[in-house]
């Protein structure tokens, strides 16, 4: 054999042409849809960004706060924490939190703690429950007067955050611990007041000594709130068991008021009539007693001027005076006929003529007269 044949090897059989361009093509094809929905992705990504920073924006109303919590703290320390009425901007949830807090307008709460059980249906349409033989202390509240009676009381209190970030954050729940203080001073002012008291004659005192209790309590040192009491509204009743004995307490409680402010409307009327009286009988004896003396000191003045002219002729002056005497005596008397003394002493002899001249009667005519 010779080395060609040898070293000669078959040749392979010719394999098939590669489909290039179908590769290339689907690969080019399979490259943009990859690009396109990365873009697509991008996009997406791209606005909820947007949207998630958009989010972050909120509103604050005219009647309330805002404070964010950067993770769980406040993001600004004090009062500078809180947010103002108006359009603000944080870190979207969970990386901040915006908590609202009431400002400006009335929180309330209710002290049931001494008032009888009621549905809330009842309440809300003002139905009174009806009574049983006895209360239920299970679920009858109920408060202890001064002396000793039992009552029923329920007290509204309404009031303003004043310290907003105590408020929200120094307590888990402030409106609770309101709720406690005043549920504390129903109780305090109640046992402290007789029960005439709270019912009838000094409600008014009642109710401003629960809420001196409850500002009191809520303005403490250990107690600060950080709110401030507006107004607080009490209601008491007697028991509903015992409603009928009250009622026949209050009407003659009303009647003696009554008669008390009738006895009292006559005293003052006599009073004043009395006054009035005293007064014009004083007044009278004033201005106569001042007509008296002005009187008397004309009547002064007059002597003192006469005396000079009784110095110079006595008689001529006593029969002056005499005269007038006679003339203020003897008003009514026609006729007057005054005899003095004789200058030597005797008496006079007066004779009288006690007929006289016939009256003569006069006519309309002249010519005719009496016969």
């Amino acid at each position: 054999m010779s080395d060609e044949h040898v070293h000669s090897h078959p040749e392979p059989a010719p394999s098939p042409p590669e489909p290039a361009l179908v590769e290339d093509a689907g690969s080019r094809a399979l490259t943009e849809a990859l690009r396109s929905s990365f873009f697509v992705i991008q996009v997406i990504m791209a606005i909820l960004v947007l949207v998630f920073l958009f989010s972050g924006f909120f509103k604050v109303g005219p009647q309330e706060r805002a404070v964010v919590l950067h993770f769980g703290a406040p993001s600004v320390k004090g009062n500078d924490a809180l947010k103002g009425p108006g359009l603000h901007w944080s870190w979207p949830y969970p990386i901040d939190e915006v908590v609202r807090i009431p400002y400006s307008e009335f929180q309330q709460v209710q002290s049931s703690i001494g008032w009888y059980f009621s549905s809330p249906e009842r309440e809300a349409l003002n139905i009174t429950e009806p009574a049983g033989a006895s209360i239920n202390p299970a679920i009858d509240g109920y408060v202890i007067s001064g002396d000793g009676n039992i009552l029923h009381a329920r007290a509204t209190l309404y009031y303003k955050v004043a310290d907003s970030i105590r408020y929200r954050f120094d307590f888990v729940s402030a409106s609770n611990a309101v709720q406690n203080a005043l549920d504390n001073a129903m109780v305090y002012a109640a046992a402290r007041t007789p029960v005439d008291d709270i019912l009838t004659r000094e409600r008014l005192r009642f109710q401003e000594a629960v809420r001196a209790r409850v500002s009191g309590l809520i303005a403490s040192d250990k107690e600060n709130l950080g709110v401030s009491i507006e107004r607080c509204e009490v209601r008491a009743i007697p028991p509903r068991q015992l409603k009928d004995s009250f009622d026949a307490v209050l009407t003659a409680v009303s009647t003696r008021d009554k008669v008390l402010k009738d006895a009292e409307s006559d005293q003052n009327k006599i009073t004043n009539n009395a006054n009035a009286h005293a007064a014009a009988i004083v007044n009278a004896a004033r201005a106569e007693s001042d007509g008296l003396v002005k009187s008397v000191q004309a009547e002064s003045k007059y002597f003192s001027d006469l005396l000079p002219l009784y110095q110079a002729n006595p008689g001529l002056i006593v029969n002056i005076l005499l005269f007038d005497s006679f003339g203020q005596v003897l008003t009514n008397a026609q006729e007057k006929w005054y005899v003095p003394e004789r200058a030597d002493g005797k008496p006079w002899e007066i004779r009288l003529q006690l007929n006289r001249e016939p009256l003569s009667f006069k006519t309309n005519n002249p010519a005719e007269g009496m016969p």
